[in-house]
């Protein structure tokens, strides 16, 4: 039996609005490249990546002149409007090109700090069981519940509280069906793996690392730097 396909897909047709910055927060630039050059490099970099499908805006002029989108493995389609329309763009230009049992990893383009031992290990947990998982982080953080006036309502149990992050990898068929009914039913999806739990699809978590996060804040991106450059080897 041949080895099970494992596709990427990342939806960077955003514009990073809190960013504050003048442009998509995918194409800032830190220790010397963009975010989107970096996160697709960690994905490229693993050997059981057979494609990545990189969801743009259809305004897009910048990702062609990135040297990453060169590669032959990296293809592009045009994104939407909201993360979950990207994605379903992109999914259905893989299942035009793979099968409904390949897997797929869906990973924002704006996560560059992505170790490869942590993707291996979300494949190999994947593979091995069969059931879809998302890589994510415990909450170690006292956490609080807020009134709509910012005083503390109470203390939450944090025990089962986990941080998701991405990738998260999941049948390709079964995660293009999930999404295509949480539209129909008009629910809000922020993640893939919100559409799969609304479909009724078990979801494994896949202990990550803090170092995986997401620049949304102009104070991420210092962070980000130091893992990518000084912070690198530590």
């Amino acid at each position: 039996m041949a080895p099970e396909r494992c596709w990427v897909v990342v939806p960077a047709a955003g514009t990073g609005s809190r960013m504050a910055a003048g442009l998509p927060k995918q194409y800032l630039r830190v220790a010397g490249k963009t975010l989107l050059e970096h996160s697709l490099d960690a994905l490229l970099a693993s050997g059981r990546i057979a494609g990545v499908v990189v969801a743009l805006h259809p305004a897009d002029e910048r990702a062609a002149r990135l040297p990453v989108f060169a590669h032959p493995r990296v293809r592009r389609v045009v994104g939407g409007e909201q993360r979950s329309d990207s994605v379903q763009a992109a999914l259905a230009a893989l299942l035009a090109q793979g099968g409904p049992r390949d897997w797929v990893l869906v990973h924002d383009a704006a996560r560059p700090c992505l170790q490869q031992g942590d993707l291996a290990l979300l494949i190999e947990r994947v593979l091995d069981s069969g059931t879809g998982g998302i890589l994510a982080e415990a909450i170690v953080d006292t956490v609080k519940e807020a009134t709509s006036g910012g005083l503390v309502l109470r203390t939450v149990d944090r025990s089962r509280l986990w941080r998701a992050q991405t990738p998260q990898m999941f049948r390709l068929g079964e995660l293009h069906a999930a999404l295509a009914d949480a539209r129909a039913q008009g629910r809000s999806i922020t993640d893939e793996a919100s559409a799969m739990e609304l479909a009724g699809h078990p979801v494994q978590l896949v202990q990550g690392s803090p170092r995986n996060i997401k620049v949304t804040l102009p104070g991420d991106l210092q962070l980000a730097a130091w893992y990518l450059g000084a912070g690198a080897t530590a």
